[in-house]
């Protein structure tokens, strides 16, 4: 099977990761939080590495970097949605210090990324 060079970002892999993790984490957020803040948080994750894929195919370096730099946008929103998800205590502390060392990693990766592209 042929592997898109997006596949091969280490970044898109973490990014993955982490929404597999949100939609688990957010099953058990209230019922009337399904529209609300569940919504919001799974979008913007699956938007982190959608924006990868996404930049991948575009022709130039700086086209490339404006997704990456969106992917960063959109990985500051999962960090503030996962923030007001511990101020309402729908998740721990453990997990939210969890989410926020991955997310901490996802941007580092994402900087290093978006650096790489600007200077090709």
């Amino acid at each position: 099977m042929y592997v898109f060079s997006f596949e091969k970002l280490e970044v898109w892999k973490e990014a993955v990761k982490l929404s597999k993790d949100i939609y688990k984490i957010t099953s058990s957020f209230p019922a009337d939080e399904k529209f609300g803040l569940v919504s919001q948080i799974r979008r913007a994750t699956n938007s982190i590495a959608a924006n990868l894929a996404e930049g991948t195919s575009r022709i130039t370096n700086k086209d490339k970097a404006h997704f990456t730099t969106i992917a960063f946008s959109t990985t500051m929103e999962v960090l503030n949605h996962i923030i007001v998800s511990k101020e309402l205590e729908f998740i721990s502390e453990v997990e939210y210090l969890k989410l926020r060392e991955r997310i901490y990693k996802i941007s580092n990766m994402l900087n290093a990324l978006r650096k790489a592209q600007l200077n090709k």
